[in-house]
């Protein structure tokens, strides 16, 4: 028995030996581990990368659309002005005794006044020239007005 005791102690020693030189050497387990590091590593990266770039791109566009806004927002201004200017003309001019009964019509283009139609007297169109150019916002009066024939 002493020979099987010997038998099985070499046995043992053996496969110990065996198992412990295997441990030294990376396993399969081992590299597909590593591979899924490396997989990790360079997804995280890519992700970092596309959301950089979807950052910038979403800033840019907001740039973008920012500057539209401001140059609509400053056309629709223009025209608000314009607007606004046109009414007072009107306002102006039908509040005038003389020139309330004429039919004249008020156009505005980025602060530039138009009147056409008809007056009764040159007094009467200088009158309506002078009180469209006393209007706030009123750059330029075109005074298209023609006399009427008696």
């Amino acid at each position: 028995m002493k020979m099987l005791d010997t038998f099985k102690l070499i046995g043992i020693s053996l496969l110990c030996a065996v198992g412990l030189s295997a441990c030294d050497k990376p396993g399969p387990a081992e590299s597909a581990g590593k591979k899924i590091d490396q997989v990790v590593e360079n997804t995280d990266k890519k992700i970092e990368q596309a959301v950089d770039q979807a950052s910038k791109t979403m800033s840019n566009a907001a740039d973008k659309a920012g500057e539209k806004l401001g140059e609509q927002g400053a056309i629709a201004g223009v025209a608000m002005d314009d607007a606004e200017i046109t009414a007072k003309v009107k306002a102006a001019i039908f509040a005038e005794p003389g020139l309330k009964t004429l039919q004249i019509s008020v156009d505005t283009s980025n602060g530039a006044v138009v009147l056409s139609g008809s007056a009764d007297s040159s007094s009467s169109s200088n009158r309506a020239k002078a009180l469209a150019g006393a209007v706030t916002g009123v750059n330029r009066v075109d005074n298209r007005l023609v006399l009427k024939s008696p």
